[in-house]
């Protein structure tokens, strides 16, 4: 899982700059043609790690309820996130994955509870399996954060 975990630490990291060279309003803007924005495809992607890796293990989640449900599988926008919630977010991309990483080396991943995921269609049965699809899912939001900047750029 070493090559799993730089992987979405330099993701991460990329997101991350992203969000710092992008105003407030562009991270909040949805563009036509869209249904979400940048800012909730990175939020997302938090929310989502933490519960696929922690909550189906049966653990507690190490961020908010409240960012769980502004950014959980089948949410959307609702109204501008502040730069508060922004910097939040921000913070917590390598702050929750070096969490996530630190408690799967010390194996604190004993349990899991089997899970098939919507996008794929894909039956999760152990902590590996939820990683490897952490980031296949986090390359997908990826993309669609690219495609979100250049309309919001434009």
């Amino acid at each position: 899982m070493e090559f799993t975990f730089e992987v979405l630490k330099n993701t991460r990291g990329i997101l991350s700059k992203i969000i710092e060279n992008t105003s407030v309003e562009e991270l909040n803007k949805v563009p036509a043609g869209f249904n979400n924005n940048i800012i909730w495809n990175i939020g997302h992607l938090v929310v989502t790690e933490q519960l696929l890796a922690y909550k189906l293990s049966g653990l507690e989640i190490k961020i908010s309820e409240t960012l769980v449900s502004k950014y959980r599988k089948d949410s959307k926008p609702d109204g501008d996130v502040s730069e508060e919630e922004i910097a939040e977010i921000q913070g917590l991309l390598l702050k929750s994955l070096a969490g996530t990483e630190n408690d799967y080396n010390n194996g604190v991943f004993k349990n899991y509870n089997t899970y098939t995921v919507s996008t794929t269609g894909n039956t999760l049965n152990n902590i590996d399996e939820a990683l490897q699809f952490i980031l296949v899912h986090e390359g997908i939001h990826y993309g669609y954060i690219l495609a979100l900047l250049k309309a919001v750029k434009n």
